[in-house]
């Protein structure tokens, strides 16, 4: 229970801490929402910074933004006509969602089966190529490798739509792009936590003992050789949710990803500290979720 409470506390502490550092580095940047090519009148300029407590000191304005956000208020963008940056969220989260949920089932089903088929015939021509692919895969950025599948699926055979947001099929090729990078390191992870297990004595035992081989792989192997993809899930689900960013713009997803760019260049102040929270919790739930997955298979790791 110790070990469960105190990753509990580092998360809260690393959330503060997350939305201190946004809030002090957007602050401090050159620039500010209302600048424009256009210079405002002096006394809108001041009416607007009464308005959002921008003439107060650093500190006052942190704290009410931290008591504001704390109470579920995240205020309002001030780039798109006082819209409520919660209401923006809510529209343009659900795209990003489908899109990781889809992406992290794909890169764990394509990943764990080549790690598992290349830790069963280690050194083969099967093992090269599945590490091969791996390789490729870690080596090619989305902005290759998405337009690319855009090229081949789409141009050519006309299986799938080029870009935009309806339907499951749309989301197919984003989904591919954002996975395959994580399913080849999935595959390298699960090979070799595969073979350290497939040579200890318990599996040699088993055989000994005439177990059919689905059965000691998915029953007795499968349980230790995970461990290694468990410990990256949360840090893969984080960098999908991130690198969500670049997807949704080749493919004109309209997910949260691009409204963040698009609040970060035009210095929403109040929008980009909802969306990196937003993203912040979202990611320090998936690696609690992944720490406790870890501790449940492995317990040796709540006694540090």
């Amino acid at each position: 229970m110790r070990f469960f409470f105190a990753k509990i506390i580092y998360a809260v502490t690393v959330l503060f801490i997350l939305a201190t550092v946004t809030f002090l580095m957007i602050r401090l940047a050159p620039g500010g929402p209302f600048s424009q090519d256009q210079a405002l009148d002096v006394s809108v300029t001041d009416a607007l910074n009464k308005r959002y407590h921008f003439d107060k000191p650093i500190l006052t304005q942190y704290k009410i933004y931290m008591q504001n956000a704390l109470s579920g208020d995240l205020g309002v963008s001030l780039k798109q006509k006082n819209k409520p940056v919660s209401e923006i969220i809510v529209t343009h989260l659900p795209p990003s969602l489908f899109l990781g949920a889809i992406a992290i089932v794909l890169a764990l089903l394509i990943g764990c089966s080549a790690g598992i088929v290349s830790s069963l015939y280690p050194n083969s021509g099967v093992d090269y190529w599945c590490m091969g692919l791996s390789v490729i895969g870690i080596s090619l950025p989305a902005f290759v490798f998405g337009p690319l599948l855009q090229t081949f699926f789409a141009r050519y055979l006309h299986w799938l739509p080029v870009a935009g947001y309806g339907d499951i099929w749309h989301l197919f090729l984003p989904s591919l792009t954002l996975a395959l990078p994580f399913a080849s390191r999935f595959a390298r992870l699960m090979r070799s936590g595969m073979l350290e297990v497939l040579n200890q004595d318990f599996i040699r035992t088993a055989k000994s003992k005439g177990v059919r081989p689905f059965k000691l792989i998915t029953i007795h192997a499968l349980r230790g050789g995970i461990l290694p993809v468990v410990s990256y899930l949360g840090p893969a689900i984080a960098s999908i949710t991130t690198g969500s960013l670049v997807v949704e713009q080749i493919f004109a997803i309209p997910g949260l990803g691009r409204e963040f760019v698009q609040s970060a260049l035009n210095r929403d102040y109040f929008l980009v500290m909802g969306t990196v929270i937003v993203y912040g919790v979202f990611i320090v739930i998936c690696n609690l979720i992944s720490n406790f997955m870890y501790a449940v298979l492995d317990p040796r790791v709540r006694e540090y």
